[in-house]
């Protein structure tokens, strides 16, 4: 008995030990850009506290002004009843860039677990500091000079640049429009936003992340944070010089200003609202018509495709149903070609294709495939060609026409028994179409009870049946759309009552986060809190909400406009309180609070 029992301890040591293996990891972490004469951290992060011979490359093209200083982090969550404690520590260097250029920081080897563990290096651009300040960078960490009340806001503190990734194209050729911020003060947010109706063009815009992501960037001998903030492919439908409007961005900024009495430390400190109106400028796109010369099969086509095409059989009877498969692969203007044709026999029964669009967009148009099935019925016995489809486009790269063919197909049409009758279903619009053995069917002529001329139908049980059945039908459906009416406001009701539950949970795991120093995760967690709440307080789903209809909604609910704008201002500082100058820690605290205080305000002011 004991020998067991020490049998089952030795396997579930082994099993929770394999376990562990399978969670810890080490890596390497560090900012993207920094700036010449900047102080920044390198840290290396093991999701384990049992380590032993922590060891780093050396480290070149930067100065070691500290570390490596050891950190030991713990936390313990409980979800639904079940604990949950995880544990890392932390190796951590202060560097000091002294020249720019591209390095990477090398990876460390440690010990962790028994294992011997090597970390991801990384790569990180040093950029030149500001011509304005001489080269003599005062911010260290983010590289931005912030402005102070003392100076205005000019526009090469914040912009808005309009970029297209070509300017010379012909028509139908696909171009990419990037608007990107740069910004050297506190932008909070916009406004109002303003963009050009893409005159000219068949636009579509690229889906980005919803957490955006800000990068150091050195532009015209200044240091920006820069993040992209929309992205559009635009397909030109007309030849000639085409204008892209400009847009217009209404900016929210806080802007420091001098304390110079009591009253101001005690009235809202040294921070000010200021608002700014970008513009981008107009461009012009240069849009040329596509050369002479065009093939006859040529449906619009602009990019680069490939063509296939397969059958389900070559061998079958008169009335049975063949389908041709037809694949457009590929980058280009997809939604902007015509259909290929195939040419069936004329004594073949041919139905309208399904298309089937598997596309995503990128920079240079749609890429994927388009699936075309054309189904035709032979109504003879015989033998019979589909000759080869052919498709053409216009080639971006080699500048010409191109013509690509799919094989030909040779069917062997036998007799059909005239026994059976195909059913085609789920194709074309969904509607089911019954292929009939015979043209013509003759009269029954069985004995047939005959009616006397005059006879009526009134009275009959025939005739109340007739008036019956439709008003059962009738109620019973009735009965059953209050039903769901009713169980719909259930789940609304019951989801507006959960909300703000649901939000203090979130708010529990942002503490935590805030606790471990976990900065992109805590505002990652705070940014779900605020907008989950305010979906599931007013029924709005996730995909439909934003700034604009939550105002609009809450002002119908009866909510007070400061509190309103107070709940889009913590929107505003989650969005880009990242990268606010002062203390972190502080500006986390700070808006920790004030979530919480706008999301019980709140919670008192919704009126159902």
């Amino acid at each position: 008995m004991k020998k067991i029992v020490l049998f089952w301890i030795l396997l579930i040591t082994l099993g929770v030990k394999a376990f562990a293996d399978e969670k810890v990891t080490f890596t390497t972490s560090a900012p993207d850009a920094v700036v010449v004469g900047d102080q920044f951290k390198l840290s290396y992060t093991v999701t384990t506290q049992s380590v032993r011979d922590f060891r780093v490359p050396s480290i070149k093209g930067f100065d070691v002004l500290m570390g490596p200083s050891r950190a030991m982090r713990s936390s313990r969550n409980e979800v639904n009843g079940k604990v949950t404690t995880t544990s890392s520590i932390s190796f951590t260097y202060i560097l000091l860039a002294k020249e720019e250029g591209e390095f990477t920081l090398p990876g460390a080897v440690i010990i962790a677990d028994g294992n011997e563990m090597i970390s991801n290096s990384v790569r990180i651009k040093v950029l030149p500091p500001d011509q304005q300040s001489g080269g003599n960078n005062s911010s260290q960490g983010n590289s931005i000079e912030r402005t102070s009340s003392n100076a205005s806001i000019t526009n090469n503190d914040l912009f808005i640049t309009a970029t297209a990734n070509k300017v010379d194209v012909y028509e139908q050729e696909a171009i990419l429009l990037t608007y990107k911020i740069y910004t050297a003060v506190d932008l909070r947010g916009f406004d109002n936003v303003k963009l050009p109706d893409f005159k000219g063009f068949h636009s579509q815009e690229v889906e980005l992340p919803n957490d955006r992501r800000w990068q150091l960037e050195h532009y015209k001998g200044r240091n920006y944070q820069t993040t992209v903030y929309r992205q559009f492919v635009l397909f030109p439908q007309q030849t000639g010089n085409l204008t892209i409007e400009q847009a217009r961005f209404d900016a929210s900024i806080a802007q420091a200003r001098q304390i110079t009495s009591f009253d101001d430390f005690f009235n809202g400190g040294g921070v000010v609202e200021v608002k700014k109106t970008l513009a981008t400028p107009k461009l012009t796109i240069k849009v040329k018509d596509l050369p002479a010369g065009k093939p006859e099969s040529f449906s619009g086509g602009v990019g680069e495709f490939n063509i296939s095409s397969s059958i389900n059989t070559t061998e079958l009877k008169s009335n049975e149903a063949v389908t041709v498969k037809v694949v457009i692969s590929g980058t280009g203007n997809f939604k902007l070609i015509a259909t290929p044709e195939v040419k069936f026999p004329e004594d073949f029964e041919i139905y309208d294709p399904k298309t089937d669009n598997k596309l995503r967009l990128t920079s240079a148009g749609q890429t994927g495939n388009q699936v075309i099935e054309y189904l035709a019925i032979p109504r003879n016995a015989g033998t019979y060609k589909i000759p080869p489809v052919e498709f053409s486009y216009f080639d971006i790269k080699s500048q010409t026409y191109k013509t690509l063919t799919t094989e030909e197909y040779v069917l062997n049409v036998a007799k059909g028994d005239g026994s059976t009758t195909q059913n085609v279903a789920n194709y074309t619009n969904k509607e089911e179409l019954q292929l009939l053995n015979q043209d013509i069917r003759f009269i029954k002529m069985n004995d047939v009870k005959l009616k006397p001329y005059g006879s009526f139908f009134f009275g009959t049980t025939g005739y109340w049946m007739f008036y019956l059945i439709p008003i059962v039908i009738f109620i019973a459906l009735f009965v059953i759309y209050r039903k769901r009416i009713s169980e719909n406001a259930n789940v609304a009701k019951v989801r507006t009552k959960k909300a703000n539950k649901i939000a203090v949970k979130r708010m529990k795991a942002a503490a935590n986060l805030l606790k471990s120093n976990q900065k992109d995760a805590f505002y990652d967690e705070v940014l779900k809190a605020l907008w989950g709440y305010v979906s599931d307080k007013l029924n709005i789903p996730l995909s439909r909400l934003s700034k604009d209809n939550v105002e609009e909604t809450l002002t119908n609910k009866g909510v007070d406009k400061e509190l309103i704008a107070s709940f889009i201002n913590a929107l505003n500082s989650c969005e880009f309180a990242r990268f606010a100058p002062g203390d972190p820690a502080q500006a986390m605290d700070n808006l920790y609070q004030d979530a919480i205080t706008v999301i019980s305000k709140m919670e008192n002011s919704i009126k159902g």
